[in-house]
């Protein structure tokens, strides 16, 4: 039988009992009505005749009159069709033979005297008869109401006790086996393939048991059948992270070490059986490299290992599965022997800067004497290429300037001297040393500097630098007889901005991200537009180095605007 033949067989039973408990009840109520009619149709009626007759015979002691020989005659023909008990036709038949005796009398008051006085008694005992009557079929009908309470109570108990034991019992015929399905899908979702369900009924559940232990068996056959390969695959990668000269740690979302390979033990300093398995901030709070590693953001690191300090670059690996972080893996690359090149070539680089800074400042001073007439005069041709040489050298000195700052960055070496100096200050040293270059170009220069703003902490030389760099970048990059916006405001509560607007071509988006990265140069400059690709590094360099920040905004066809921000004197934290 299936589960929905089952739940209409139960609710049927229970229809049925509601229509049992119904039909007794309606049949003693019919039998209660029954034995209440028969009391008021055929005793009191006798009763109400009697009382009128004997109202009429207590009337009056003569003789009777027309009416009321009526009332007698009509209530006594009732009565005579009215005969229900024993006894009841005697005394109805005595009460006639005495009425029509009283109806033959004359005014005889003695006789007349009697004769009422026998046909109350006859009255008397009609009623008698009835009352008796009504007293025996009074205590019939309780008996059968008591009877029918009984009954029906006993039945209506019986009947409860039966609703309560399917109410009770057949709701867990449907959850019992959905219940036990719940925790053997539970048990399956933990890879407990060994789960099966006894259902042993003919029904849908005897039909989903089977499909379910035949579900089981088949996923237990196919974890058996892939954990040989699924073991094969974890050996073969944990070899190959083994094999990788880069330290590598995973972790698990809940910060537990998955695995870490031999070299990230050897620099953490402890076999990878005490790393797997244990909790990663437990560990990091009594080894500083892997504290840092969990809570710095450092991207590139000084380890001491092997003896010798080395250097790292730390990457983190977000593992993801349907959109939800999983873990990570953290990867140290070591970049020592980069690391060693790269301080060869800033000292090669510094060395050769601080070499050729001298012989060129010579250059240049031998072109001074040259330019003096006292010397010698010189023809138009020779005059063109002092000037060409001086150029050169020019841009060669402001080359080597830029690669020596950008050593001095490279290896810490920079030395920043911080005072207290008005914005004022620092613009009108950059607008003088670009004065005669934007008149050159024929370009203006827009000043905006309240006097009345505070003075900045700052480095005034390398402050100066930076914005003449700027100054010089947009006056390249601005068409002829245009402006250059040069404003100094109040940022934010505690910074003062500086800030450089050109009207030129502008900056393509997809290069502004790179435009402060060394030798970066935007494609499509001119020759006379380009320089080393190191100002604006050196300048974010310079402005960082004084807890400040630096920026730029540019749209194709309206120009760029480079800025960078300085801390008010009393906010710095340099």
């Amino acid at each position: 039988m299936t589960i929905k033949n089952k739940l209409r067989a139960g609710f049927s039973f229970l229809f049925l009992l509601a229509l049992v408990c119904c039909g007794l009840s309606i049949y003693f109520l019919n039998r209660l009505s029954a034995d209440a009619r028969n009391i008021l149709k055929d005793n009191y009626k006798s009763v109400q005749y009697a009382k009128n007759i004997g109202s009429v015979i207590d009337a009056g002691q003569g003789t009777l009159n027309r009416e009321q020989n009526n009332i007698i005659e009509d209530n006594l023909i009732k009565q005579e069709h009215n005969i229900t008990e024993r006894g009841e036709q005697q005394l109805t038949d005595s009460l006639r033979s005495k009425y029509e005796q009283l109806k033959l009398l004359g005014n005889d008051a003695l006789k007349t005297a009697a004769l009422r006085g026998e046909i109350r008694k006859l009255l008397y005992g009609v009623m008698q008869v009835n009352m008796s009557a009504i007293e025996r079929k009074d205590a019939i009908t309780k008996a059968t109401a008591d009877k029918a309470t009984l009954l029906v109570a006993f039945v209506g108990s019986f009947l409860f006790l039966i609703a309560f034991s399917f109410v009770v019992n057949f709701p867990g015929y449907i959850a019992n086996p959905i219940k036990e399905l719940t925790e053997r899908i539970k048990e399956v979702s933990n890879r407990n393939y060994q789960q099966q369900l006894n259902f042993k009924s003919n029904d849908e559940f005897g039909e989903l048991g089977q499909a379910f232990n035949i579900m089981t068996k088949k996923l237990d056959e196919y974890e058996h059948s892939n954990l040989a390969s699924i073991l094969f695959e974890k050996r073969r990668i944990e070899t190959i992270i083994n094999s990788m000269h880069d330290a590598i740690i995973g972790l698990d979302e809940k910060q537990f070490i998955i695995f870490a390979n031999q070299v990230a033990s050897t620099l953490i300093g402890l076999p990878a059986q005490s790393l797997t398995g244990k909790y990663a901030p437990d560990i990091a709070m009594e080894n500083d490299l892997l504290r840092n590693l969990l809570v710095n953001d450092q991207q590139k690191m000084k380890i001491y290992a092997d003896n010798r300090e080395s250097y790292y670059t730390k990457e983190v690996l977000s593992v993801t599965s349907k959109d939800k972080v999983i873990g990570k893996v953290i990867i140290l690359k070591n970049i020592t022997e980069f690391q060693q090149l790269d301080e060869a070539k800033t000292n090669f680089i510094a060395t050769i800067s601080h070499e050729l800074k001298t012989p060129i400042s010579s250059i240049k001073m031998s072109l001074k004497l040259l330019e003096d007439k006292r010397i010698g005069e010189m023809n138009t041709e020779q005059q063109q290429l002092l000037e060409n040489i001086d150029e050169d050298a020019r841009r060669l000195l402001q080359i080597t300037g830029e690669l020596l700052d950008m050593a001095q960055v490279e290896t810490g070496k920079l030395q920043l001297n911080f005072g207290s100096t008005h914005p004022k200050n620092i613009v009108e040293y950059a607008v003088k040393a670009l004065k005669t270059t934007a008149e050159q170009k024929q370009v203006t220069l827009n000043v905006k500097c309240d006097e009345n703003l505070p003075d900045v902490h700052a480095d005034l030389d390398k402050t100066t630098w930076v914005l003449i760099n700027l100054l010089s970048n947009a006056i390249k990059y601005s068409h002829e007889k245009s402006v250059v916006d040069l404003v100094v405001k109040k940022y934010k509560q505690d910074e003062i901005e500086f800030s450089v607007q050109d009207h030129g071509r502008g900056i393509d988006q997809k290069y502004l991200s790179r435009i402060f990265e060394r030798y970066f140069k935007v494609p499509g400059a001119t020759f006379d537009q380009t320089g080393t690709g190191l100002g604006l590094a050196i300048a974010k360099d310079f402005i960082e180095a004084q807890a400040g920040k630096i920026g730029v905004e540019s749209e194709m066809g309206e120009g760029s605007r480079f800025y960078f921000t300085l801390k008010m004197v009393g906010d710095s934290k340099g």
